[in-house]
């Protein structure tokens, strides 16, 4: 037997994959995270079905409604059009930051409860990369599912009301009573905006989540309540809850333009200011304090154990 033509030569190239192959820690980390916390997508996926379902129903009457909409001008007619789309989006974009509040609430809490976290801690993965990548879930994921879920259903709506119309004998919809591309571009920025305006409270909820060891939402909520009461009862004063008003509810009247002439109210693309949202000092703030959480979550996540 010539066991010499049995041995491999090194110089032939193979090796190991498990050697060779290009560690990605962070990527992992995200897949992790999706396999693990499915309602990241489901509960989208949920709402999007439930919607569907609500406008299928209300579809029977679209004709009427249509012809009683030709009546109007053209400004209330795409306003009356894009209603529907514009529920089903605000609905799943609610959707997507109430996901992203509990996520991160459980995201550091869950591991400790369920002692998981001894188990990821032995692999070769640094705390920081863990905790930056539970942080990418609300910041870069959450938005990007729901953009994808968003634009599927409003497609989904607009087939089902077309095929509606032309079976009643009506036109369906024109690019100009709804223009698609420039409202998905809209719904873009509008979730970057939103996510980059309530980075902060992911922050927070994380490091809440890093700390706390049981009742997460109302370690979270309780201080931020406690001080708010405090600053009436002593100084008469609602600064603290209107800062908190403003970090939920400000980036809408400094990303978005919503006083417009008559003139230009058909542009959607000229709601938009990115020039005065990025130059707003509330957005600044806000991701530096969400620095800060995030920084101090990932300290608490490599001294905190198991509960």
């Amino acid at each position: 037997m010539n066991t010499a033509s049995s041995i491999i030569p090194e110089s032939a190239g193979v090796s190991d994959p498990g050697y060779s192959a290009k560690r990605q820690p962070f990527y992992w980390s995200v897949r992790r995270e999706l396999w693990e916390n499915r309602s990241i997508y489901v509960a989208p996926l949920i709402v999007a079905g439930v919607e569907l379902f609500g406008f299928l129903i209300s579809s029977t009457h679209l004709p009427e409604r249509r012809r009683a909409v030709l009546l109007l001008d053209r400004a209330h007619q795409r306003a009356a059009i894009e209603l529907p789309y514009d529920l089903a989006a605000m609905m799943l974009i609610l959707t997507a930051v109430i996901v992203g509040v509990f996520y991160c609430l459980d995201a550091l809490h869950g591991e400790r409860r369920e002692r998981s976290i001894l188990f990821w801690k032995s692999l070769p993965v640094s705390d920081r990369t863990t905790v930056l990548s539970k942080a990418s879930i609300p910041l870069v994921v959450l938005p990007v599912v729901t953009f994808a879920i968003v634009i599927i259903t409003q497609l989904m709506m607009l087939t089902t009301s077309t095929l509606i119309l032309v079976t009643n004998g009506l036109a369906p919809a024109t690019s100009s009573q709804l223009p698609f591309v420039q409202n998905s571009l809209v719904l873009f920025y509008g979730l970057v905006a939103i996510a980059l305006w309530h980075a902060p409270i992911y922050g927070w909820a994380l490091l809440v989540s890093g700390w706390a060891r049981r009742a997460t939402f109302l370690w979270a909520v309780l201080p931020l309540l406690a001080i708010g009461i405090f600053e009436k009862i002593t100084f008469n004063t609602s600064h603290f809850a209107a800062l908190l008003k403003d970090r939920i509810f400000g980036f809408a009247a400094n990303a978005f333009q919503f006083q417009l002439s008559r003139g230009i109210a058909l542009d959607s693309l000229a709601q938009i200011t990115p020039g005065r949202y990025l130059s707003t000092p509330g957005l600044w703030i806000g991701l530096i304090l969400a620095a800060l959480f995030i920084a101090a979550a990932i300290r608490l996540r490599r001294y905190r154990g198991p509960l």
